[in-house]
Parts: structure tokens; C-alpha cells; sequence
């Protein structure tokens, strides 16, 4: 099984400046490669201190230049947030930067406060992301974008540097709604699983998702991408008092920043699926049922508990790669370094028993991306 960690740069925690959670969430990052994880991920976010990374490629070009076999992935840039020429240009120099070792997660977002500061009609974002993806992933393929749509009018423009392989089969995209799964399915494009709603949901939603993906592409479906909020302890009490501490203050975050205590998501175009979650969460009690239902999704426990929860989820999902968050919710940063450190000893040589690299699609996508061509010479 494919192993990564993400780095979110939560800031919260009293007495934390934007400073201090940078410095030691980089210094995390820096851990990915020496303890032997297969990829580091970056989130997007904007305007406040859920998560405090406005530019998941910028961030990921810079461990780019620090690191040299791990592979590098978006989690995810939101597209309708974004030009997508100058996305897809983007994409091109940070895959030229890393010999190949980018793996593209894209999304469409969630959060008013994001839409509203970017002055983006949210009830568009469904047909934003969609073009913008179309036009995107088809440059990718061809170094060329054009695109005449209702909301993306793009002249035929060349992307230089030119795209050097194929970004099939490392292309991934977050999908929460059972409409999205079906458009991801339609672009070919694999699925990044944020645990968040049951996990019989899941698996029926990824069932209906292969159909259409096989019909649209004539081929399997790749396996998922599935992340996780981890801690990891050797003692079990303290392993859990930590989990439901910090964990559960990441889920509390969650509901502040996408302003889950209200109605709007209950209203708006396109965000139907959300409904439920919304309409849970403002009911008597809600807020504390969410968080304990979250935090039953996630990977926390000692090494043997956190191997275990993600077997379970592999069992059911077939996902090939699993990617783990160790630093939110204010959590002390020896804590997460501790955690980190354990995961990597402890469970990940576990877990990369399980799927072998051949059969990893997202891995496999990265081989051979360190040899040059013969031709490739140093110019005086």
C-alpha cells in the first residue's frame, strides 16, 4: 500500500502565530522522506485559520526542491477558485520541477466564506469545476488549451514547458456528493476519500461510481485514495483521550469554518448532499453526535489499532494508497511528531505489505521518472 502524510497548517492553539505553525508544520513535511513515506500532500484553504495554505502547488514546489523520491500531491486545488489556464501552467512546472513526481487531486470546494472572498458564485461551482477540468486534463494530455463554454472561454494557447507524461492514472479528485462521484467518473478521474459519512455510503457510492467510470472509459476504475485523521500511541487510554481531544477539536473546526450550524448548505444550488450533514448537525445535540460519529471514522489507537482501521477501510473500499494527518486541532507539535514517528516504524511497513507497488496505480505512475533521456545534457 501507497503511504503518505498531508500537512494541513491548522492555526489554532492559544499563543500560536502564523509563524510558529508554519515553521513546525514545515519541519513536519520535512520528516515525509527520511521516515520513508511514499508521498506529502497540501490542502487549499483561504481567510481564516482552518487551514492557513492559500496555495497547495506553491507549497508542494517547495518540497519539491527539499526532497527527492517522494511523490507530491494536491489534496486538492479548488478549481473554481482558480484561472484554470494558469492551473494547468502551474501543473506543468511543478511536474518538470519534480522529475514527474506530482499527483494532481482537484476539487470544487465548500466554503462560503472562500466563494464570497473570491467573489465566485458558489451555485455555479459544479459546472466551474467541471470545465475548468475538461480544459485542464485535456491540456495536460496534449500541451494545449482551448475551451468555449458557458462560464470558461479560452483562445488555443500552448502550455510551455510543454507537459513531458501522461497525467492518467495520477489524477485524483475529492467527491463528496454522489453527483460529483459521477462527474469524476465521466472525466476519468480517480477518487480521494476524506472519511466523513458512513462507510456502507462509501461503498455503494463507489460501486455506482466504477459502473459509470467503465461505461465513460472502457476500463476499471482506479482503486481510491483514502485519508485519514490519525494519532498513534502506544497506550490505548492515552491514544484515545488524545484522539477525541484533538480530533474532535479538528471536527469542531470543521463545523466554524463551513458553517455547518445554519441552513445555507440546506438552500443552495448544487450542494444538496450536504443537507443531511447540515440538518444533523443543528439538531438537538448534534454537534457532539457529529463529532463522536467522526471521530469512529478516523485511524487513532496503538500501532496494532491504527494497522487494523485501515485494513477495514482497504476491505471495503480496495483503495490502494492511504494518507494520514498527524499535526490539527491545536495539537501540541511533540505529540504529532511523536505520532508520526510511531505511525512510520510501526504501522507503514505494515501496510506496505498489503498492496504491492506493481498493482498501485499512483505508484506506478512515477516509475522510471528519475532516469533522463540520453539526449539530456548540461549546456556550459
Amino acid at each position: 500500500m501507497h503511504v503518505g502524510m498531508a500537512v494541513i497548517f491548522q492555526g489554532q492553539g492559544d499563543g500560536r502565530t502564523d509563524r510558529n505553525v508554519y515553521r513546525n508544520e514545515l519541519r513536519l513535511g520535512d520528516l515525509a522522506e527520511p521516515l520513508g513515506f511514499d508521498s506529502i500532500w497540501g490542502v487549499e484553504h483561504h481567510f481564516t485559520d482552518y487551514t492557513m495554505c492559500p496555495d497547495v502547488l506553491q507549497f508542494l514546489t517547495y518540497f519539491a526542491g527539499r526532497t527527492e523520491r517522494v511523490q507530491l500531491g494536491s489534496m486538492v486545488v479548488v478549481l473554481p477558485w482558480h484561472n484554470p489556464i494558469r492551473v494547468a501552467e502551474q501543473v506543468v512546472m511543478l511536474d518538470h520541477y519534480s522529475n514527474g513526481r506530482f499527483i494532481l487531486g482537484l476539487g470544487r470546494g465548500l466554503g462560503r466564506v472562500e466563494f464570497e472572498g473570491f467573489g465566485v458564485n458558489q451555485e455555479a461551482s459544479r459546472d466551474l469545476f467541471v470545465e475548468s477540468a475538461q480544459m485542464i486534463l485535456e491540456g495536460l494530455e496534449t500541451g494545449v488549451c482551448e475551451y468555449n463554454g458557458k462560464f470558461i472561454q479560452q483562445t488555443r494557447r500552448a502550455l510551455r514547458p510543454a507537459p513531458f507524461k501522461s497525467f492518467k492514472g495520477r489524477t485524483f479528485a475529492a467527491a463528496v456528493s454522489p453527483e460529483s462521484s459521477q462527474i469524476m467518473a465521466e472525466l476519468g478521474i480517480g477518487l480521494l476519500i476524506i472519511p466523513q459519512k458512513p462507510w456502507d455510503m462509501v461503498v455503494k457510492e463507489l460501486a455506482d461510481y466504477g459502473a459509470v467510470y467503465r461505461k465513460a472509459n472502457g476500463t476499471e476504475a482506479p482503486a481510491p485514495i483514502v485519508g485519514g485523521w490519525t494519532y498513534c500511541d502506544e497506550n490505548r487510554d492515552r491514544a484515545e483521550e488524545m484522539a477525541r481531544k484533538y480530533i474532535g477539536g479538528y471536527w469542531k473546526s470543521v463545523i466554524r469554518h463551513y458553517e455547518l450550524v445554519g441552513d445555507h448548505l440546506t438552500k443552495m444550488k448544487g450542494y444538496e448532499a450536504y443537507k443531511a450533514m447540515q440538518e444533523n448537525v443543528n439538531a438537538p445535540g448534534g454537534v457532539d453526535k457529529m463529532t463522536d460519529f467522526f471521530l469512529g471514522l478516523q485511524v487513532w489507537g496503538t500501532p496494532e489499532m491504527c494497522y487494523d482501521k485501515i485494513m477495514d477501510v482497504h476491505r471495503r473500499t480496495r483503495s490502494q494508497a492511504f494518507n494520514g494527518v498527524f499535526s490539527y486541532g491545536a495539537m501540541p507539535y511533540d505529540l504529532a511528531e511523536g505520532s508520526m514517528r510511531l505511525f512510520a516504524s510501526e504501522v507503514m511497513p505494515e501496510l506496505k505489505k498489503v498492496v504491492p507497488a506493481a498493482e498501485q496505480q499512483v505508484s506506478r505512475a512515477g516509475v522510471g521518472i528519475h532516469a533522463e533521456p540520453a539526449s539530456f545534457r548540461l549546456q556550459a
